[in-house]
Formats: structure tokens, C-alpha cells, sequence
């Protein structure tokens, strides 16, 4: 599984980043995370608003930071 958070560097792209893992470190699987600052391929992904969340190339958020309860349940639909 593939994750990618989208994002300047800014402390809710951080934040994102720190639910993120750990959503997969409770889930135990095998994720990749990528953080992705650069704005071009942020905008490939359609994300007007960081930070965003990329499931397995698919856009689960963006605009806010969402809890790592939320991030697990989007992390399970992708299994």
C-alpha cells in the first residue's frame, strides 16, 4: 500500500504526516509513506488545499488534518 501526504512543509502537513503514521504503525502492514512537497505533482493529484492524503492513488482528503481513527478506516478500505 502507497500512501502519499501532500504538502508544503507546514505544521498540518506535519501533523497529517505524524497521524498518518501512526494509523500504520497500529495497523501493522506493510505502507509506504511518501511526503510530497513539490507543488507540481501536488496539483496532479487535484489537491487545491494542503496538506492532502493519497491512498493507493486515490485522493482521501485534503484542506485539514483528520485523527488517526479517521486515516485507519481509510487505511482498511484500501486493504
Amino acid at each position: 500500500m502507497e500512501i502519499k501526504v501532500l504538502g508544503p512543509g507546514c505544521k498540518k502537513c506535519e501533523a497529517l504526516q505524524k497521524a498518518v503514521k501512526e494509523a500504520a504503525d497500529e495497523l501493522q502492514t506493510d505502507i509506504s509513506i511518501t511526503k510530497i512537497t513539490d507543488m507540481e505533482e501536488i496539483l496532479d493529484h487535484d489537491v487545491m488545499m494542503t496538506p492532502g492524503l493519497v491512498i493507493n492513488g486515490k485522493v482521501k482528503a485534503f484542506g485539514k488534518v483528520y485523527k488517526k481513527d479517521q486515516i485507519k478506516k481509510w487505511i482498511q478500505e484500501e486493504m
